[in-house]
């Protein structure tokens, strides 16, 4: 995807323009600004009336042809008004005139015409010691010398013009230097050198009030942060870009930002919102005659719809940007246009297609110096090798395009390449090794995600979900090799990240994948081979950029053909390193490191003690595409895992049969419960007998959060008969050690009689009163001492959060709503009729240090109405938790209302007696299966449920209740003791 540089002259617009963004030419549209610029000579002086009015009206009106892009009629004009300049010894208007002939020639990318009458008009600004204007000419001599690719005669030319401008401090064309210093080190992929000139040019565009200036420099600075991966800071300095260029109306820069919007949009697989970016900077380059700007935008929406599987579509767009690139000359898009073609047919199984276009990318990066395009085309030709099985030579190239990765601190390509390296070293039967790149590979994209907290959620959710495929198949590999701990840990990982991805504030526990001694043996080995790699790179890249025009000195000669050797030898290393005696030890020895389990040994006795104490196993599911992989830990056994023969689709379509099944009161829903117990419960029957735990600790994956594992059945009873239900978001975020305070203190509110309506951002959401809620609480005032009631009115938002930390138990019984797309507006209803709500944002920063457990007893406090990958499902529940809760009880769907009083009266009726929290749920849940309410004290009668969908109240046997639909719904979360 290409990015902007805002070193593109603009159009010739004095209005909205600083005159340093201009040819210096502009200032002399008046003989007034002519005579200010230099004292006339005598013979001009004399003549001044009889020549200077007819050579500026020719000047202006050349400009304004360039203006107009008439570029054969302003040669004309031009050439006229030089010869006029020329017989009368006027150096200004002349020198004037040459520079303004050198911007035609720049408009039509002739670089190298361009460059000669620049020279010629600096020589004059010499002369006539306008030392502004010489300044101004450096300038554009530089960006013409970067243009080409003569990055170091840029440099040069750029310094001498900010000497320059510092010394008759002219702050404006000082602020440009910079600006320009800066874009020659974004070129060259040196991102944090380059963001330290553009910090200063900001500096000076903001002491001056220089807005266009100030847009061009945070545009700028939001490339750096972009290649660098940092995309909170890149969309900061993006947006803030568009709106100076907004307000200036400065058409041609708030064009470049938007097509950068795009890309970070693109960059955290937000495809649709991308491409709306890039069509509205359609828009505006065609509007302008940008024809540049247009072919990178054409280039950019041909991206967003192959990221939408539409490559009909995006082949168009590219050839189309293609053609326009070719046209004008300019380099670097054809090389983005070519690279973009080979990827279409990359994707379409055309290799040698591919190939062809890569191949052609390739050369061009290389010739214009494009560092980091270099490398990711590299990456691309790698895997058209990987996918036709040419081993050896994808990993040459994986190779190089990791150290021009490293060597220009591109992360998110270095992760790319890394978690490449990893396929093809499992491909080649070296899975051990396969293994450490795809841990640095995870390493990596933790480290982008680090960055990413600053995101709204739907952001971070949607970068997550372009690189979680690394993590499932390192955990995949891990489990194949029987790694099983190993595997756990980045599962963890997993689950933090998508919860982290949907809530925003989550903490894990600060640790970081883990590396066995020999693999960072391994890495260190590697590392080293890199570092010689990027060097050679470095200096290759420079000679044969000379080369190509033909200007090494015969040292420089005899250089780049022992360079050319090296490189060869390198890539040679490269190709034997897996196959190295030094690093096959290693594996022998990883192999016996891994077997032992010794990674997080104290961990896992740590977790084995926990167990012990609990009377429990660890449950981790990991859905994979072929298969799904149950991982098991008990108290006597390290890790184990069983391997089931069911599909990703399979498992999801009975997943959502079943939960529409589990919905309806009154359906068959055994049949599809004796489905999944075969395929999560059966294979671990064996480990369940030899460890007799009570309880199940369960760390469910994907849409297997949106079903109880309590309502499983083995064809004779339903799970929760047999074991305790306690589910986890990972074991990294669990504390399994907080005992419960002994005497239960309650505070207890309910939304009763009531009906309200709440407003969230354009949606509204309707509530019908809770009759049997009013009920639950009163229930539970007289059954447990020291119950604090609060009915309706009394449950207001004040007077129910002040009190939430006095109490060890917080009991809600009241409506709760997650709205999808934008958690932070999920909320909690209170019952003052009010519409008064407490939201999602809101809950993180409550104090509940006190709380053991809160109770959401009411409709869809645990999921959001809408089938997804089932993070939402924690929801206000883990909300809880990070304000200090130890547990959560909340709900799967929306439940029956009297069903519920039956079941929390049950429920605390055996938190009374001393139960623990996972306990008294199992007890009350199988109270309701069997009608047998003498465990919770209770008794058999009939009660009045409403219909969730039709909203009728009517009475029902207790024997009704014995569908999952009234007691399965309720999951606890956290600290089950």
């Amino acid at each position: 995807m290409s990015r902007h540089l805002e070193s593109r002259k603009t159009y010739l617009n004095l209005k909205k323009l600083p005159i340093y963004l201009l040819p210096f030419a502009l200032c002399l549209l008046t003989s007034c600004l002519i005579s200010t610029l230099r004292s006339p000579s005598p013979v001009i002086a004399q003549t001044s009336q009889t020549y200077r009015v007819e050579a500026d009206r020719l000047l202006q009106e050349g400009q304004e042809l360039i203006e107009k892009k008439q570029f054969e009629a302003a040669i004309e004009k031009l050439r006229h008004a030089l010869s006029i300049y020329r017989s009368n010894s006027d150096y200004v208007g002349e020198g004037n005139s040459l520079h303004s002939m050198g911007d035609i020639y720049w408009y039509q990318y002739q670089y190298v015409k361009a460059l000669e009458y620049y020279k010629q008009s600096l020589l004059l600004h010499q002369v006539s010691g306008d030392r502004k204007s010489e300044g101004d000419t450096l300038n554009y001599i530089g960006i013409i010398y970067t243009s080409l690719g003569q990055h170091s005669k840029a440099l040069s030319v750029f310094q001498q013009a900010l000497v320059l401008y510092k010394e008759i401090k002219n702050r404006e064309g000082e602020g440009w230097a910079l600006n320009q210093i800066g874009s020659v080190y974004h070129k060259l992929g040196r991102w944090p050198k380059a963001l330290e000139f553009y910090q200063q040019a900001l500096l000076i565009a903001k002491q001056i009030n220089d807005r266009p200036a100030e847009a061009s420099t945070l545009n700028n600075m939001g490339g750096i942060y972009d290649h660098l991966g940092q995309y909170p800071k890149a969309l900061e300095f993006y947006k803030k870009a568009l709106a100076v260029h907004t307000r200036i109306e400065y058409l041609e820069g708030k064009g470049r930002t938007l097509n950068n919007l795009g890309a970070i949009y693109s960059q955290l697989g937000q495809h649709i919102e991308a491409l709306e970016f890039y069509k509205q900077a359609l828009v505006i380059v065609r509007q302008i005659g940008d024809r540049e700007g247009e072919g990178t935008t054409l280039n950019n929406i041909g991206r967003a719809y192959r990221n939408l599987g539409q490559y009909t579509r995006e082949l168009e767009f590219y050839q189309e940007a293609l053609a326009i690139h070719k046209e004008i000359g300019y380099q670097k898009g054809e090389a983005e246009s070519f690279q973009n073609i080979g990827g279409t047919y990359h994707k379409m199984g055309k290799y040698i297609k591919a190939l062809e276009f890569y191949q052609q990318a390739l050369a061009i990066r290389k010739e214009v110096g494009d560092r980091p395009g270099e490398g990711k085309t590299l990456n691309n030709i790698g895997l058209v090798y990987d996918n036709l099985r040419q081993y050896s030579r994808a990993l040459e190239l994986y190779q190089q395009s990791l150290a021009i990765a490293k060597e220009v601190g591109d992360r998110p390509g270095e992760g790319k390449t890394l978690n490449n390296i990893g396929y093809l070293l499992e491909a080649q039967k070296q899975p051990e090794l396969a293994i450490v790149f795809f841990k640095r590979s995870v390493s990596t994209y933790e480290a982008i995600r680090e960055d990413l907290r600053k995101l709204p959620k739907a952001q971070q959710q949607s970068y997550t979900e372009t690189v979680a495929s690394t993590y499932r198949r390192l955990a995949d590999i891990l489990l194949q090799q029987d790694r099983v701990l190993e595997a756990q840990q980045v599962l963890d990982l997993l689950k933090v990240q998508e919860l982290e991805g949907y809530l925003r504030n989550v903490r894990g526990d600060g640790k970081k994948l883990e590396y066995l001694r020999p693999e960072d043996e391994i890495l260190n080995q590697y590392s080293e081979l890199q570092k010689t790699a990027i060097e050679v790179g470095k200096e290759l890249t420079e000679l044969r950029k000379l080369d190509v025009k033909n200007s090494l000195n015969s040292t420089q000669k005899q250089r780049l053909t022992q360079l050319v050797e090296l490189e060869r030898k390198i890539n040679r290393q490269f190709n034997t390193f897996i196959e190295s005696k030094v690093v096959q030890d290693l594996v022998k020895q990883l192999s016996l490191t891994a077997s032992k389990q010794s990674l997080n040994l104290e961990d896992l006795n740590a977790l084995r003690d926990d167990l012990r104490k609990l009377d429990a196993v660890l449950l981790y599911p990991l859905i994979l595409d072929d298969r799904l992989e149950l991982v098991i830990t008990t108290p006597t056994s390290p890790p184990l895992r069983r391997t089931v023969p069911v599909k990703r689709a399979e498992l999801n379509r009975v997943i959502a049969e079943y939960r529409s099944a589990l919905e309806t009161p009154g359906s068959n829903a055994q049949a599809l419960a004796q489905k999944l117990y075969t395929w999560l419960i059966k294979p671990l029957e064996a480990d369940l007998q030899q460890a007799q735990p009570k309880t199940i600790i369960y760390a469910p994956d994907g849409q297997l959060r949106y079903i109880p594992l309590a309502a499983l059945h083995d064809s004779k009873q339903w799970l929760i008969q047999r074991y305790r239900i306690n589910n986890i978001t990972a074991r990294s975020v669990t504390d399994f050690h907080t005992k419960p305070q002994k005497q239960p203190r309650i505070l207890a509110g309910a939304f009763g009689q009531a009906a309200a309506t709440v407003n969230v951002g354009d949606q509204s959401f309707q509530f019908a009163g809770l009759p049997a809620a009013s009920k639950e609480v009163r229930t539970l005032v007289a059954a447990i001492p020291g119950t604090l009631g609060l009915l309706d009115r009394d449950f207001s938002r004040a007077s129910t959060l002040q009190r939430l930390n006095s109490f060890n138990i917080v009991h809600l019984a009241t409506h709760g709503k997650f709205v999808v797309g934008r958690a932070e507006n999920s909320f909690i209803l209170f019952g003052n009729n009010q519409a008064d709500v407490v939201t999602l944002d809101e809950v993180k920063d409550l104090t509940m240090t006190n709380v053991d457990l809160v109770v959401l007893s009411a409709c869809e406090t645990g999921l959001g109405g809408k089938l997804g990958n089932g993070e939402e499902i924690l929801g206000l529940g883990y909300q809880f938790q990070r304000a200090g809760a130890r547990a959560t009880i909340a709900s799967l769907w929306q439940v029956d209302d009297g069903g519920t009083q039956v079941l929390m009266d049950g429920f605390y009726t055996a938190l009374k007696q001393g139960m623990t929290k996972a306990q008294a749920l199992q007890e009350a849940q199988k109270a309701l299966i069997t009608g047998n309410y003498s465990t919770v004290g209770g008794k058999r009668a009939d009660i009045e449920v409403v219909d969730n969908r039709t909203g009728q109240a009517r009475r029902v046997s207790v024997d009704t209740l014995q569908h999952p639909y009234y007691w399965a719904p309720f999951i606890l979360i956290g600290n089950g003791l």
